[in-house]
């Protein structure tokens, strides 16, 4: 696989990561349903035996659970990945979900965070969400602070604005963006893309088959199956009147998958990864198998026509 570059990192990582959402488990406000720590670890497993290199999760994924599981599965192994993780998103006794960007909030989390992944540096770390508004000044310079001391070696964002990355990049260098990118959600092509390609800001896209919609292997039948704590029963793109039309876009990925011998999940990253401000997709995996279904993305190249037929399935 060809590695790239995340923004003004030294960070080579390859086009694909994998996604530690759902192996946060059950339990908590946006869970995928239960997960086996088992299946979660023989899953990062399979992708570094593959040849990917990093791995993306947050406190937040299990409220603490999804960190530790990523220790577990890492420790003992010669060769280790880059570890991204995030903070911001904190919880109560009563597993109740805030929002911090306080600087002693976020030193705990930070201190958290290396404990639960049992590591001595993050190699990227990330504000999950930039709420309160009125406070990413005082996150991102902490951030900042953290980076000089070496606790982590660089520093990036998620879901921020054109607006607040302004902010934060007036303030200290913006390693990259970690946006929600996929055939379903366009939002960021217009001001962000070209604004983090100016300013040398990586983008790590998250939700590139927005969230198991896009692989194929979801049907009418398997959304209402879902179990009640799984968050995407209640995601608009998961429902009427967009599901029918979701799922019709889901044929036309797998006819052109099927030209290359590879699956709608694999077309769908793919797609994300033709535009070359995207330095990398995370990809979300529960189980080792799942990779089969995904690993092909990092080297399928869609031409011109193929794009504007999937994209004509959107009107």
């Amino acid at each position: 696989m060809q590695k790239k570059r995340l923004g003004h990192s030294d960070l080579e990582i390859t086009p694909l990561g994998v996604g530690a959402w759902a192996m946060g488990g059950g339990d908590w406000a946006f869970s995928w349903g239960p997960q086996d720590d088992d299946d979660s670890v023989r899953a990062i497993h399979a992708a570094l035996d593959a040849g990917w290199n990093w791995i993306d999760t947050a406190p937040v994924y299990g409220l603490g659970h999804s960190e530790e599981v990523l220790g577990r599965a890492l420790k003992g192994r010669s060769s280790k990945p880059y570890i991204f993780t995030k903070c911001e998103r904190i919880w109560d006794d009563q597993r109740q979900i805030r929002k911090s960007l306080k600087r002693d909030s976020l030193r705990r989390e930070c201190e958290d965070s290396l404990r639960r992944l049992q590591v001595e540096v993050i190699d990227l770390y990330q504000i999950h969400w930039p709420e309160p508004d009125e406070d990413i000044e005082e996150g991102w310079e902490t951030l900042a602070r953290l980076k000089e001391e070496g606790k982590v070696r660089w520093i990036g964002v998620s879901n921020f604005s054109l607006s607040q990355l302004k902010r934060a990049q007036a303030i200290a260098p913006i390693c990259s963006l970690q946006p929600p990118y996929n055939l379903l959600a366009r939002e960021i092509e217009s001001e962000i893309l070209p604004y983090c390609a100016q300013n040398n800001i990586g983008i790590l896209c998250y939700s590139p088959m927005h969230s198991g919609l896009l692989t194929g292997k979801m049907t009418r039948e398997r959304i209402q199956r879902m179990p009640e704590d799984d968050h995407r029963r209640r995601r608009p793109h998961f429902n009427e009147p967009l599901l029918s039309r979701n799922l019709a876009l889901v044929e036309i990925l797998r006819e052109v998958g099927a030209a290359h011998g590879r699956t709608p999940g694999e077309v769908a990253i793919a797609w994300t990864l033709r535009r070359p401000e995207v330095t990398a997709s995370i990809v979300g995996l529960r189980t080792a198998e799942q990779l089969e279904g995904v690993r092909g993305a990092a080297d399928l190249r869609l031409s011109a026509e193929e794009i504007a037929r999937i994209e004509a399935g959107l009107a």
